[in-house]
Formats: structure tokens, sequence, C-alpha cells
């Protein structure tokens, strides 16, 4: 049987238009899993990246996030929290952006083995992954002992992802060649750097400038428009 060649995407902004980590903390806060004072100092945080207010306020704001759930899922009943998570994919599953949803079918039609690579939650990974029939998928995974979470962590960090991927292609008897990836952030950047064909999508400015660097295909989706930049002598010409 011929092997089959394979598609990896990222999922936060990347497919979906929002963060899932971040709709999962605010559904936390709503069914009141989250403490109000600290779950207001992410509110600060998010606004300071919203308004703009320095250059790192995103990763801060990420941090105050991340660190917040962390603990808050500490002795959360799973069935709880995966009450959570199904509210927040029945919300967003199709709040998503059209070149990477058209991407993902066209790719199903020419028979590509699609990856969901995420460094949100396993649990609402794999509810999307299902969603969008992916093949496989991989996030971060949270310890569960007694029907709740602990609160230790195995996070898919950025360093991981090609790891994680060459295990998925090798599980799966994946082809490399014709192999994709699709990312938004600097996170993205090593897995993106083993595929045959990178795209950086709607980048971060540091993604950016490597996908420059590297001369890789970047697109950008506004509104309804999408505009594909394709690297040519050593600059880029808007593709059609």
């Amino acid at each position: 049987m011929a092997k089959r060649p394979f598609a990896a995407f990222d999922i936060d902004g990347t497919i979906i238009r929002w963060q899932l980590y971040h709709a999962i903390a605010d559904e936390l806060a709503r069914e009141g899993h989250l403490d109000p004072i600290q779950y207001q100092k992410v509110h600060e945080a998010r606004m300071a990246w919203k308004t703009r207010t320095g250059d790192d306020s995103f990763d801060s704001y990420e941090r105050t996030l991340v660190n917040l759930v962390n603990v808050a899922i500490t002795g959360i009943e799973v069935d709880a929290a995966m009450q959570a998570y199904s509210s927040v994919i029945t919300e967003y599953k199709d709040q998503v952006y059209t070149y990477t949803r058209d991407l993902i079918r066209d790719l199903k039609a020419q028979n590509y083995l699609l990856f969901a690579i995420s460094g949100s939650q396993n649990e609402i990974v794999e509810l999307l992954a299902q969603h969008y029939g992916f093949d496989d998928f991989g996030g971060t995974t949270y310890e569960i002992k007694d029907g709740r979470f602990t609160g230790k962590n195995n996070p898919l960090r950025s360093e991981r992802k090609p790891e994680f991927l060459k295990q998925l292609v090798e599980k799966h008897g994946a082809d490399w060649q014709g192999s994709i990836a699709v990312g938004d952030s600097e996170s993205d950047i090593p897995m993106l750097s083993i595929v045959q064909q990178p795209i950086a999508f709607n980048p971060s400015r540091s993604l950016f400038e490597h996908a420059q660097k590297e001369q890789w295909n970047i697109v950008l989706e506004r509104k309804n428009m999408i505009y594909k930049l394709e690297p040519q002598a050593g600059t880029y010409v808007l593709g059609q």
C-alpha cells in the first residue's frame, strides 16, 4: 500500500479564530471554577494586550492565563471539565478561518493524513480533531487521578512539536514527500521547519521574519480576502 502524505495544523489562531485555552478559562470562570480576583488579573492582562500597551503584552497575558488555569484545574472532576470543554467546542468549532477550513477539505480530497498539534489541553484538541475528521492529534496532557485533574501537566511546547510530529508520521506510516505544516506563531517554527511545504498563516512578527528569511509561503486572511505571498528570487510576489 502506498504511503499517504500528511499535513500538520496548529489550532489556536490557525484554524480557530480565537484561542481555545483562553475560551476554556472564560468558561471555567463562568461556571465558578476560577477565583474571581485572580480572573480579574487575567482580564486586565487581556486588555493590556488588546490595547497593545507593550511588545510583550500578549506573552504576559498568556502566562497569566495559563498559570491561572493550571491552578484552577487542580482537583476539578474530569466530567465537569469535559462539560466546559464541550461548551467551548460547541461555540467555537465553526468560528474558523476560511483558508485553513478549505485547505483541510481539499487535502482530505487528496488523501492526505491530517494531524492537529496544539498547546491547548489534549481533551479539547481531541474534540476539535473529531469535528474536522483529523486522523490524529496531540495537545498538553494533564494528569488524572481518581477522576480528577491533579494539576500536573506535560505541555506540548514548541520544542516538543517536531518529535511528536515524527511519532505521528511513524505511527501512521505517512510519507514526508509532499508534507505540509501550517502555523501562526513563533512556537510553530520547529514544526514548520521539518516539512517540505511550511505555511506561515497570519504570522506573528517573529514567525513572519523567520518565514521571510527561509523563503516560506506566507498566507494572510483579512475579512473576506485571502492573500498568498509566494517567495520569488529573494522577495515575495502576490500569488493567485
